[in-house]
């Protein structure tokens, strides 16, 4: 087992790899940028290093800097986390030519599984299904339109090189195509510094499913079942769940050997993510593989038992994996909000600022995976998001139910955050009831605006009327003889009631 690890990353993911050091008796080390001098993540570690300043560019995504610090540090491992260098093969290949060792799969998988298209021939020649489309980048305007029309719009455009939501676009008529791939291009270059774009058939309103896999180097993978991923924001997962509140055993088992399969023959090894689409008759197809820890994998960790943080640690240690298929068993329901540092009520603008008050929930069943504290400042330069909120029940109204009072006890002041739609959403008859697709979020924030219009709109109207009333009476009031007994208290209350009833 390792003695020193150098953690490549910030907020809740390194602090959630620091304890799993401290359970395995490993020295964390972390990187920060000047941004983060302050940070949760370097106060809890053994040692910090500065690397850069702000902006990532200069810091995070320093590969050349993060090595020379792991080697000044005396680290025999360097754990990624997800996002920035993450899923970078060629810094992968660079950690291990400096003789260490990178705690994800090894940068070979990394290159077969990085790029899209050929994900998708991988995926295919080891017989799991993928989305009608191109097995190559598109090469023009022309060959786009050709492809279009052979698989039939709606299609997507998505970028060859990367995910997240980066350089994706919904094409639904040819008329949009020029401009969309012309977007899509623009967007794929910025991100991922490649604009190569490939074409899916677009599946309507699907649900967005992905398997967990471990897999270690000596040929054993298994899967640990599904996460429900469909609630996003602009392809941007916010509340992800396990197990999927509408799949069965036949169908979860067809997708983890799917999963598995793949896995094997991109010769895949420590954790990862097969991601799918479901389609309403209940096909899933092949979207893409995740090759790191994802956001959202405490809800699986609840559901199963298994730290995964620690399985990644062991297996890039070169220990066999522990887990058999048949060990593993789901056990109750599991639910992740991500709270983030955004607006709800200003298109999701980034709340940036410090952080006056965090009170954060607890009780049976709540686990919070956090990065920030009260004082903190919340930087302009990286993800808004914050911590996230888990909450398990051994059925999935239970855990809806305790997770509404971890949302009610959440106090975070000094910036705005998400906390507040997701208490909305969690009293949504639709939400209950599991009826959730990619498009949900989109709706309800549609609906939840109308309903807001329209409220105001009334409430305008009936102060207009009310204040048109009572200038009409006490114009009557003041042409009544002086000798008149003016009204009481109590008659001007009831003539109020009386024209407010009538509104």
């Amino acid at each position: 087992m390792f003695r020193k690890i150098l953690i490549a990353n910030r907020g809740e993911i390194a602090v959630r790899v620091i304890r799993a050091c401290r359970e395995l008796g490993i020295s964390p080390v972390v990187v920060y940028s000047e941004a983060d001098e302050r940070s949760l993540h370097v106060r809890l570690a053994d040692e910090a290093y500065l690397i850069g300043p702000p902006p990532s560019v200069e810091s995070y995504l320093r590969g050349d800097r993060i090595i020379e610090v792991a080697l000044h540090s005396g680290a025999e491992a360097i754990h990624p986390g997800y996002g920035f260098l993450a899923e970078n093969a060629e810094f992968a290949r660079a950690v291990e030519d400096a003789g260490l060792v990178f705690i994800g799969p090894n940068w070979r998988a990394m290159e077969r599984l990085g790029q899209k298209t050929q994900a998708r021939a991988l995926a295919q020649a080891a017989g799991v299904p993928i989305v009608p489309g191109t097995e190559e980048p598109i090469g023009d305007l022309a060959h786009a339109r050709a492809v279009a029309e052979q698989v039939g719009y709606p299609v997507m455009l998505k970028a060859a090189a990367g995910g997240g939501g980066k350089g994706m676009r919904l094409v639904r008529s040819p008329e949009e195509l020029p401009g969309a791939l012309a977007m899509a291009q623009a967007e794929a270059q910025a991100a991922f510094k490649d604009p190569s774009i490939y074409i899916e058939k677009a599946i309507e309103r699907p649900r967005h499913i992905e398997m967990q896999i471990l897999a270690d180097r000596y040929g054993q993978v298994v899967y640990l079942g599904e996460r429900e991923c469909s609630l996003q924001r602009r392809h941007q997962k916010v509340i992800e769940e396990a197990p999927a509140s509408w799949n069965d055993p036949e169908l979860r088992r067809r997708m983890g050997e799917a999963a598995v399969r793949l896995a094997r023959a991109a010769g895949y090894t420590n954790a990862g993510t097969v991601e799918f689409l479901v389609d309403e008759e209940r096909h899933f197809y092949f979207l893409e593989v995740n090759a790191r820890i994802q956001v959202e994998h405490p809800v699986t960790e609840m559901v199963t038992g298994v730290d995964l943080v620690r399985e990644q640690i062991c297996l890039a240690a070169g220990e066999p994996l522990r887990l058999r298929q048949s060990e593993i068993q789901l056990r109750g329901s599991a639910i992740e909000c991500r709270i983030y540092a955004e607006d709800p009520e200003n298109d999701f603008f980034p709340s940036a600022g410090r952080i006056e008050t965090l009170r954060l929930p607890s009780g049976p069943g709540i686990r919070v995976d956090s990065g920030v504290y009260a004082g903190w400042d919340v930087s302009i330069h990286y993800d808004p998001l914050l911590l996230k909120l888990i909450a398990w029940g051994e059925t999935r109204q239970q855990a809806i139910e305790r997770m509404r009072w971890a949302l009610e006890e959440t106090v975070i002041t000094g910036i705005r955050t998400t906390v507040p739609l997701y208490r909305e959403i969690f009293r949504d008859p639709d939400f209950l009831a599991g009826r959730i697709d990619t498009d949900y979020l989109a709706r309800f924030l549609a609906a939840r605006e109308e309903t807001s219009r329209s409220r105001d709109d009334l409430l305008s109207r009936d102060a207009a009327l009310i204040a048109a009333a009572l200038f009409a009476a006490s114009e009557r009031e003041s042409r009544e003889p002086a000798w008149a007994t003016p009204p009481s208290a109590w008659k001007w209350q009831g003539r109020l009631l009386r024209l407010t009833s009538r509104l």
